[in-house]
């Protein structure tokens, strides 16, 4: 079976000259079905893989209103299903209310991510004049697809086998007006999921909890100095950890509807660790060097401490982009890790003293670090990170870390070729935390294809087990989710922390 399903007009003029609406980053207007009776497989499918490969991907449709960042454009799923050896591939757009919007228009309705302050139309987000275009993040929940994007939206469900667009979240959207940012996080224990958003408005973060069988359960107000531009959350087996950042609009700026970005290096990096089910009040605040983090692998807990391991950006530098010059240069050397620099670190709260310490883990610069599902919030040993292209907005590799001796392992997926977010795959009936696959997806720019990338988890240095390469080559994107065979129904997880 190989077939287009869907295929959707693109306004996009030719000869673009944003290098982020050509090359590795072209649009797709085609959406598939197709399997592996149809697709090439270039080495055997584990039969002891079984569950749900998803990617989202920011895919533009139309000619863009003022300058186009790449974290601009439609919402467009990828997901590879795997069972007994074989696998179905479905491409999907996240059909939200922007996207209908558009597509009856036949033309871009809202500006972007660096002209925010320009739009006419009312949007949403933090700011509240983008676009939901649902491209960020994507997770399982409760036997559903959750697509958002980061600033905050509302929190789109999809089916996760027909990857069909059913809306925002009927049960419980309406009573998060602010929306979903995205990085949730689900507990594969107990089923629950944990989230927050940041309006530009008192008190400026809410955080809640919604349960095993998708009722919001929890929603509270964290009070804030001010707006704020968080990125990501931990959770523990008991507590949730929210970021505050010095890194935030400029806020005499935004008094006047203006945006911009400004790092406070005299001001210290705040977490707040709040229990699961815990209030604004219950909040514990521990102050640590001045950062900003996009990601973070894991927290747990150890004895009376709080762990938090992540990438750390220990001296923000942002570099303006709507000044006089090349703006898509400025976009680049933004995005461009080597310009600042994001690397393995650990942070620890004590609930006991009050006291918080930190160490860096590695030196090489590595970020969208992941570990299993099954150990989210628990005590774990690996984490897998993205190695990055220099001077690019490229994933060239991967990079392994075992927490518990130092050691590393890499995998470099080649000229040329540039992977996502990975995710791990536990093995049915896993002996051990990395007993499992590595899982992601490679834009193969020399080729001009694109594949699914299968390794061993255990062993990543000794390159894929399996290779299924896709209908077309589809555009670069970041985030991805694991989806085990046994929650495409509901969260019925039992992990064996072997």
């Amino acid at each position: 079976m190989l077939e287009v399903v869907n295929e959707v007009r693109l306004t996009l003029k030719p000869n673009q000259d944003n290098p982020y609406l050509k090359g590795a980053f072209e649009s797709n207007p085609r959406e598939y079905n197709a399997d592996t009776d149809s697709l090439k497989v270039i080495g055997e499918i584990p039969k002891d893989l079984d569950g749900l490969y998803v990617r989202n991907h920011h895919n533009q449709i139309h000619e863009p209103m003022g300058t186009y960042h790449p974290f601009d454009g439609d919402g467009m799923l990828h997901a590879i299903h795997f069972k007994d050896g074989k696998a179905t591939y479905r491409n999907r757009f996240v059909r939200t209310t922007g996207f209908f919007a558009e597509q009856a228009a036949g033309r871009s309705l809202w500006t972007g991510l660096l002209d925010p302050d320009k739009g006419a139309s009312r949007g949403w987000g933090a700011m509240g004049s983008m676009k939901d275009n649902a491209g960020t993040d994507v997770k399982c929940h409760a036997g559903l697809l959750l697509a958002t994007m980061s600033q905050g939206s509302e929190p789109y469900r999809l089916d996760p086998l027909t990857l069909e667009t059913l809306g925002p979240e009927p049960k419980w959207a309406r009573q998060v007006p602010d929306g979903l940012s995205s990085h949730y996080k689900v507990d594969n224990h107990t089923g629950e999921m944990m989230f927050f958003n940041y309006p530009e408005k008192w008190p400026y973060m809410h955080y809640g909890v919604v349960d095993k069988n998708n009722n919001l359960v929890h929603y509270v107000p964290v009070e804030l100095p001010g707006a704020r531009w968080p990125h990501d959350l931990g959770i523990t087996q008991n507590y949730t950890v929210l970021h505050d950042l010095p890194l935030y609009f400029d806020p005499e700026g935004l008094k006047s509807g203006k945006h911009k970005l400004v790092f406070n290096r005299e001001q210290a990096s705040r977490f707040g660790v709040i229990p699961r089910y815990g209030s604004g009040d219950s909040v514990r605040w521990f102050e640590t060097s001045p950062c900003y983090i996009l990601h973070i692998t894991n927290c747990f807990e150890l004895g009376d401490e709080v762990i938090m391991d992540g990438c750390i950006m220990p001296n923000y530098t942002p570099i303006p982009v709507n000044m006089s010059g090349n703006v898509y240069d400025r976009i680049t050397a933004n995005l461009d890790k080597y310009n600042n620099p994001t690397l393995m670190h650990r942070w620890r709260f004590n609930m006991k003293t009050g006291q918080s310490r930190e160490e860096r883990l590695d030196d090489e610069i590595t970020e969208f670090p992941v570990c299993s599902n099954d150990y989210v919030g628990r005590p774990y040993r690996y984490s897998y990170n993205v190695l990055y292209k220099k001077g690019a907005w490229l994933f060239s590799g991967l990079k392994r870390f075992d927490l518990s001796n130092g050691n590393t392992a890499r995998f470099e997926y080649g000229e040329g070729r540039y992977g996502s977010e990975p995710q791990v795959a536990r093995a049915l009936n896993a002996k051990a935390e990395d007993d499992g696959y590595v899982i992601t997806m490679i834009a193969d720019m020399v080729a001009d294809s694109s594949e699914i990338l299968i390794l061993r988890a255990d062993d990543i240095a000794a390159g894929p087990v399996a290779r299924i390469l896709l209908p077309e080559r589809m555009g670069i994107g970041v985030h991805a989710c694991w989806v085990e065979g046994d929650r495409l129904s509901g969260e019925n997880r039992v992990p064996d922390l072997n």
